[in-house]
């Protein structure tokens, strides 16, 4: 990682080369970067539960019609983890802020908060991570697996899922449906 600056706080946007794999299409907040790897949340592949189904089956009291938010598959990596994407505004037993608008929690302390709509509808949890070995992610950037830009609160709250991905191509200035699989470089 010497040459390559770190992506901690960047979107990782798939490319289609990436289509056939289990992160076709995907968006994934990038909340880890060094030498020694990275660690991401794929934030656009809502699983088929929701919210509340999986705090009533986490036996979390949850008041009813609230937090139908989807659960997201965050990653291949240790599913049976979770993690809660919110915004930054308040912090958590075991909050990481990312930037001024967004951060992460791991603490049951917001599970419960959510539970009693103490959340903004801002928050999701997604089951597992994106991990990436010592230059492994880097490797992949430069076989053009991945695309990269700067965090943005906006397309991970306030973006319908099914738009995110073409939503942060078009930060770049790119049509996503002018994408190839075939990489080149110059």
């Amino acid at each position: 990682m010497d040459n390559f600056p770190s992506l901690k706080n960047h979107l990782l946007i798939s490319m289609p080369s990436l289509n056939e794999s289990e992160f076709a299409q995907s968006v994934t907040l990038l909340c880890e970067h060094n030498e020694d790897g990275a660690m991401g949340i794929v934030i656009n592949h809502p699983l088929e539960f929701s919210t509340l189904e999986l705090l009533e089956q986490m036996k979390i009291p949850c008041q009813k019609n609230r937090n139908i938010n989807p659960v997201f598959a965050g990653g291949p990596v240790q599913v049976d983890r979770g993690f809660v994407i919110h915004r930054a505004e308040k912090s958590w037993k075991s909050s990481i802020k990312l930037d001024q608008n967004v951060a992460i929690t791991t603490s049951s302390d917001i599970l419960h908060a959510i539970g009693r709509h103490e959340v903004a509808q801002d928050a999701f949890i997604a089951l597992g991570y994106a991990g990436w070995g010592a230059g492994q992610l880097e490797e992949e950037i430069m076989q053009n697996s991945w695309l990269t830009v700067p965090i943005d609160s906006e397309i991970i709250f306030s973006t319908d899922i099914d738009k995110r991905w073409k939503k942060a191509v078009k930060l770049l200035g790119i049509d996503a449906d002018n994408l190839s699989n075939f990489a080149g470089h110059a």
